[in-house]
């Protein structure tokens, strides 16, 4: 199995615990996915559960990118660090995981352009502009969710988008999510979001949502917590949000997006971590999907995404 996933909190998890990404009990380890073939994975920095105080945000993102850094030296025979979609694809030709580094809430790095700009100097390739609370560019889905991109955050993702990199409108508020889609000239993605028809959550995308990344040729990624998912929660849960995606025409659009060490335990029933993920994988090959099609659900479809906007 082939697998690109758009969002894993495992860097957080390191922070929190002192474990590294070759061995440990959380959601994914290297060692669980070294009998995948071509692999990538978008590892998240992310602080807002970590400390309470706000202004201690950016010291985690300089700790968490220490330890990003540290893990991708120790374990450079299993995985390589990647800033471009051909960097990637050297990478994973290689045998070795192609790892991609993206902020959850552009708090981390102080929310002004400054700090974008470092942050892409640093190899940060995808932005939540949030996480669950409002900031200087735009509201979220569980605060000021009818404030959309504020001036700065209109900057902000059309520097982004110049400086290749993805935005990733999941936890922004609807109306953040339409100024989004006004503004994009490129690809933007939904990374850990499902289908809001199939389980009414605000932090998944509605139809028409679904229809405007589409249409910009961005991805919505399947996210593995039961609470975006709905009860009950099992591996047909997901191939049912899998198969809602595919009847809106979304066969370039659907991707994978787990929120690993982030869902913990909260996952469907029978799948703990991401060996599992060959359930889903298997479950679509049962009801008869081509293996193309499930190929590009978990693989060809965000690649396609980070090859056309990851490219410096």
């Amino acid at each position: 199995m082939d697998l690109f996933d758009g969002h894993c909190d495992t860097i957080m998890r390191c922070y929190r615990y002192g474990y590294g990404i070759r061995e440990n009990v959380g959601n994914l380890d290297l060692k669980r996915t070294r009998p995948f073939g071509a692999y990538g994975q978008f590892f998240a920095l992310f602080g807002e559960e970590v400390v309470e105080d706000r202004a201690q945000l950016e010291e985690v993102f300089q700790s968490e990118y220490n330890i990003f850094r540290r893990e991708m030296d120790l374990n450079r025979d299993w995985i390589s660090f990647c800033r471009t979609g051909r960097e990637a694809q050297a990478v994973m030709a290689q045998g070795k995981t192609a790892a991609f580094l993206s902020v959850e809430g552009a708090d981390l790095i102080g929310c002004t352009l400054e700090g974008l700009e470092h942050a892409h100097q640093m190899g940060v390739r995808a932005i939540n502009l949030t996480w669950n609370r409002a900031n200087p560019l735009c509201g979220t889905t569980e605060e000021e969710p009818d404030r959309g991109l504020t001036p700065l955050g209109k900057a902000y993702v059309r520097r982004m988008q110049e400086l290749g990199m993805l935005v990733d409108v999941s936890h922004m508020s609807d109306a953040a999510f339409w100024d989004v889609a006004e503004l994009a000239q490129k690809p933007f993605v939904a990374t850990h979001s499902n289908a809001r028809k199939l389980c009414s959550h605000p932090r998944n995308v509605t139809d028409e949502m679904f229809e405007a990344v589409k249409q910009h040729g961005g991805t919505v990624g399947l996210n593995l917590y039961r609470t975006f998912l709905g009860e009950p929660t099992t591996v047909d849960t997901v191939v049912e949000h899998v198969e809602h995606f595919l009847s809106l025409g979304g066969e370039q659009t659907v991707a994978m997006g787990c929120d690993l060490d982030g869902c913990y335990d909260e996952m469907p029933d029978g799948i703990t971590g991401v060996e599992h993920l060959e359930q889903i994988y298997n479950r679509m090959l049962q009801r008869n999907y081509k293996e193309t099609l499930v190929h590009a659900v978990f693989f060809d479809n965000f690649m396609r995404v980070v090859n056309e906007v990851c490219i410096m």
